[in-house]
């Protein structure tokens, strides 16, 4: 060796800094964990202690079945159809009380059923914990229940224990001995971690997490809802806002119960003034009017029909192992444009796996895991002893295929030192049973082997290098031929929790269906980031930090959570503020997890999901279950729910369309000619044509490339044109049949019974899609029921079935044929007319048409938007043009070289 390598200095290993949440402890708190851990606290202190803290467990709130029920008669529809049913006992009319309050009912009915859900949340969390534990009471060891710790208790805490309650380790023993290393904690339930961590003297452990390894005192610090997990259970408790869904749903009912109570308000005063002293001027007769029309016109189907089709869509996503808890969530599901995910379990098996391993020169992977296999502890309950194992009965064709076998065919393990925390390797002895061979092999921490075989400097860079990608490192070695005390070094086993087979396909899908995922794990920085690349998602991981930083405004913090591709060492707080912050920017936001960490960001997001292999406590706060391993069943979710939000703004059109059609005909013909329509005709309307719409939950559809919204103002438009071209064919047969034809008026209650039924109700079939009616067809269940309604329609009108007494008369085939004729026709008129509103309708024109200051300033980010894009792209074409001369001019040169040279 020459001097200079003699002088060069040998590598070192570099320390990569475990991030660690710390708990604050008050110095009020503080004065009451002094406790000598040989006696533990008097009964007189525990009994003072409860009183001032409370006991260990998680409070309870309960949901009263009764008012959960009573809350599915509440909202803007459900309070127009109550009124409606007031009145009809008032002024007498029994059959439409009946058939009003029946709905009513109904509605409440499946929304109760279908939702349906106990509030086991906290359930769930409070069953993570310890039943019982053992602490020093009185200068005795005693085994106690849980909910009796109290701040300053001394507990012994061994391995397979869970912890009952946020401690404090003392470094000592159960009878105050010194301990030897940390304790082996598994806290993944909890932050995510997917690794367990080791914990010493002074350092914290939280409740329900688990000892994988060792045993020491610990004194209580925290109990009960001020514990990490108590707080992840106060965070799902006051987590009560209204649903996406039921607000969109708010906002149509308000809009057209207002309409309709103006109008109808207008027509109470108008009939009672213009008819006062006569018998059509009875506050009776008149209120009798107005509920009729109130009862036709208010959308009573509206809550049935969308519950039904998500009801349906709910079935069908079942049959793709995804169980919906939350009817809602199906609509919503199809929103949501950012997906936050939990890493460990979600998008990883939460299993350690051997990664690429680094080898010293002359052995091979092969060599490496057989080494390893030999100096692992059979039935060891350690995650790393598992993976090693595993890796080895996967790989080495020796040992595929035994049942329960733990040998190798041909080595003998003679002797054997499990791990010793104090030495922190395994050693084994074993001899070669063909020659009677024997040597040594030793594994665990890499520094520890290295050290053991002299040191390596290429060793210790690859530890520092794998260390920096967040794998773990195994070192393993063996002595030499003939001498039982020199190790040689056979190389480093990679250790990583890898990502499921189907996370990397699922993240390019949901990518281009328009969903953004984004990784939000407890995991260590540079782990967060190796899983990113390893996914294919973008590396832009933050520190959790960055979410609480007190000098940067929430503005600010939003943007880093819009642009970052994850967050890592997060903690349930931090999750929950990343769902709430991308929610207060206006995005649907979903959320995968498994664990208790999980649960408070799952019942924050719009859509909470939980992962197959969930905890209890996952389950329960999340509105969707996988039962398939994974996230590959979201993306079949995604499409479902697609379509099924397809279906309900097609039919919300159809019916917001046909209600304003409704009023604004009657309204008008009431006031100009006093005309109305006998009441058994509007009922049936109302009746036939919403029990009919029941069916779009089987109808064809598309599926948008991107995130579905809700844009009511285009919704609402839309439906205004509509209605306003229905209302003027309306007035067109009303006048033509009255007055050109000069019908009888039982005959023109006919025609117009059965003109109100049809044309509105045509409608629907160019409202279930965006473009032309005919570019995706409509199932043939979906035509039957909708045209079947119709000719029902068709024969009460053309034979008179209400008959005279009702003031019906038939209208003949003729009449019957031409005004069904028409409707078909007309509402192949007004799908050009809705193609045309869909084209030309976008946010330009919405900031055009109704300005404001937040549509201004959003207009002006996107115009600058797209002038950077263009900026950007006329760049790249000019240094494209470049790129291309150079080439056409190198290509050049290069023939006019070949032909001199074949000169």
């Amino acid at each position: 060796m020459s001097e200079e390598d003699d002088s060069k200095p040998a590598a070192k290993f570099e320390e990569q800094e475990h991030h660690e949440h710390t708990d604050e402890i008050s110095p009020e708190l503080e004065a009451f964990l002094h406790t000598d851990p040989t006696k533990g606290l008097t009964s007189a202190e525990v009994a003072e202690r409860l009183e001032k803290f409370g006991p260990n467990q998680l409070a309870e709130r309960k949901t009263n079945p009764f008012l959960k029920f009573l809350s599915y008669f509440t909202g803007a529809i459900a309070y127009l159809i109550e009124i409606a049913v007031i009145i009809a006992a008032v002024v007498g009319d029994w059959l439409d009380f009946g058939i009003i309050l029946a709905l009513l009912i109904i509605n409440a009915c499946i929304g109760f059923i279908e939702e349906a859900r106990a509030e086991s949340a906290l359930d769930a969390l409070r069953q993570t914990l310890a039943l019982k534990t053992r602490a020093w009471r009185d200068g005795d060891l005693k085994e106690i229940d849980v909910s009796e710790l109290v701040p300053g208790d001394i507990i012994v805490l061994r391995l397979g224990d869970i912890i009952p309650a946020d401690a404090r380790l003392l470094g000592i023993g159960a009878t105050g001995e010194a301990t030897e290393g940390d304790l082996q904690i598994d806290q993944s339930a909890l932050t995510g971690e997917s690794l367990p961590v080791a914990k010493g003297k002074g350092q914290t452990v939280y409740s329900s997490s688990i000892v994988k390894q060792g045993q020491q005192l610990a004194v209580v610090t925290k109990t009960g809802g001020n514990t990490f997990i108590g707080r992840a259970a106060n965070l799902i408790a006051i987590t009560t806002e209204e649903g996406h869904f039921q607000k969109v749903i708010n906002k149509i009912g308000n809009v057209l119960i207002w309409l309709t109570v103006a109008l109808v308000l207008v027509i109470l005063v108008y009939q009672l003034v213009h008819f006062r002293g006569t018998p059509k001027g009875n506050w009776q007769v008149v209120l009798e009017n107005c509920l009729v029309l109130t009862i036709a016109a208010i959308p009573v189907g509206l809550p049935t029909v969308m519950s039904v089709t998500m009801a349906v869509g709910a079935k069908q996503l079942a049959g793709k192992q995804v169980i919906v808890k939350r009817l809602t969530a199906v609509e919503e599901l199809a929103s949501v444009s950012i997906l936050c995910s939990d890493k460990t379990g979600t998008l990883t098996l939460n299993e350690l796996t051997f990664d690429e391993p680094w080898l010293c020169q002359g052995f091979t992977a092969s060599d490496l895991l057989l080494h390893a296999y030999l100096a692992a502890e059979p039935g060891a309950n350690d995650p790393i002893e598992s993976a090693v194992r595993r890796a080895a009965e996967e790989t080495l064709v020796s040992l595929k295929g035994r049942q329960g076998a733990t040998g190798v065919p041909g080595y003998k393990v003679t002797s054997f030192l499990p791990f010793n925390p104090a030495t922190k390797m395994t050693q084994a002895t074993v001899q070669i049973i063909e020659t009677g061979e024997t040597f040594k092999v030793a594994k665990g921490a890499p520094q520890v082997i290295i050290k053991l075989v002299g040191g390596n400097d290429d060793a210790v860079r690859a530890v520092n290098a794998l260390a920096r990608r967040g794998l773990r490192a195994l070192g393993v070695a063996r002595t030499v031929p003939g001498d039982l005390e020199k190790y040689e070094l056979i190389g480093l086993i990679a250790l990583l929790d890898p990502p499921r087979p189907d996370s990397a396909d699922t993240i390019r899908e949901c990518n281009n269906m328009g969903v953004d995922v984004k990784m939000v794990t407890g995991d260590q920085l540079i782990i967060g980031k190796e899983v990113a690349a390893r996914l294919g998602m973008g590396r832009v991981i933050l520190d959790a930090s960055h979410l609480v930083d007190p000098e940067k405004s929430d503005e600010e913090v939003t943007e880093h959570c819009v642009r970052a591709d994850g967050f890592a060492q997060v903690i349930p707080e931090h999750k929950y503020r990343v769902v709430e912050l991308l929610q207060a920017k206006g995005l649907l936001v979903g959320m995968t997890g498994d664990g208790v960490n999980d649960a408070p960001a799952l019942k924050k997001a719009n859509v909470g999901i939980a992962v197959h292999g969930c905890t209890d406590a996952a389950r329960s706060a999340a509105d969707i279950v996988l039962l398939a391993p994974g996230l590959s069943t979201i993306v079949d979710g995604i499409k479902t729910s697609r379509a099924i939000f397809q279906r309900l703004r097609s039919y919300a059109l159809y019916r917001i369309a046909s209600t304003i059609h409704f009023l604004l005909f009657f309204f008008l013909i009431t006031v100009i000619e006093d005309w109305h329509m006998p009441a058994i005709l509007l009922i049936m309307i109302c009746v036939l044509n919403d029990a009919a719409t029941l069916v779009i939950a089987v109808d064809n559809t598309e599926i948008s490339d991107k995130p579905d919204k809700w844009r009511l103002g285009q919704l609402l438009t839309l439906s205004c044109v509509l209605a306003i071209c229905l209302a003027a064919l309306s007035f067109a047969t009303f006048f033509i049949a009255r007055d050109l034809f000069k019908v009888d008026p039982y005959v023109l209650h006919s025609i117009m019974y059965l003109h109100i039924s049809s044309a509105p109700h045509f409608v629907i079939f160019s409202t279930r899609v965006p473009g032309h009616w005919f570019k995706n067809m409509p199932s043939v269940t979906f035509s039957i029921v909708i045209i079947g309604t119709q000719i029902l329609a068709l024969f009460f009108s053309v034979y008179g079935v209400f008959g005279a007494g009702e003031e019906v008369a038939p209208c003949g085939w003729g009449w019957g044929m031409a005004t069904l004729g028409l409707s078909l026709i007309y509402f192949m008129i007004l799908d050009y007319i809705k193609v045309i509103v869909f084209q030309k309708w976008n946010f330009a024109f919405t900031a055009r048409v109704w300005p404001s200051n937040s549509r201004r300033r959003e207009l002006a980010r996107r115009n600058i938007d797209h002038e950077r894009r263009e900026r950007v792209m006329k760049s790249w074409k000019k240094v494209h043009q470049v790129v291309v001369i150079m080439k056409t001019i190198k290509a050049m040169e290069s023939r006019q070289q070949s032909c001199i040279s074949s000169v």
